[in-house]
């Protein structure tokens, strides 16, 4: 248990600075923010959590949209890589790798790099998936960071790739 909550650790020490770095190189304006995603957008980590032992239609898309460095570190067990969404070829990655699906499909995005107030990325990647025609995309709530509202509440996590 002491290794879990060790790297736990790691990852909010890690996401803290990733965010502050993201925060000093870019300047977001206020309609990047985080807090400019509706709630109908939202999905919360239990949800999401449920979601993963599901079958079929309801079964989601995950794709951080966040720092390659945290997820090499850690994510949502299944989730795949789509690039940074405050930068523009994060947003071009994410657009390919959407581009074949139906706009029905059930996406979540999450980046968990930092609070979310102050999150450079999620905002930028949820609007483009919903200008793309995307019904169906949500944004995962991280209020803290990946590491304490997901990582440390025994949610799937997978390490590498």
């Amino acid at each position: 248990m002491k290794v879990h909550v060790l790297r736990a650790g790691t990852i909010v020490l890690l996401a803290v600075f990733v965010c502050s770095f993201a925060s000093a190189q870019i300047s977001t304006p206020s309609d990047n923010s985080a807090f400019s995603i509706p709630k109908a957008q939202l999905i919360q980590p239990a949800e999401l959590s449920r979601l993963l032992h599901t079958s079929g239609a309801d079964k989601p898309l995950i794709l951080q949209v966040g720092s390659r460095v945290l997820f090499t570190e850690a994510h949502i067990a299944g989730a795949e890589y789509a690039g940074p969404g405050s930068q523009p070829e994060g947003l071009q990655k994410l657009q390919s790798r959407v581009a074949p699906l139906s706009r029905k499909t059930l996406i979540v995005l999450y980046c968990g790099c930092c609070p979310w107030n102050r999150c450079p990325n999620i905002a930028p990647a949820i609007r483009l998936l919903h200008t793309l025609g995307f019904t169906r995309a949500k944004a995962l709530y991280l209020a803290d960071n990946f590491g304490t509202d997901w990582a440390e509440k025994g949610y799937p996590v997978e390490r590498g790739r």
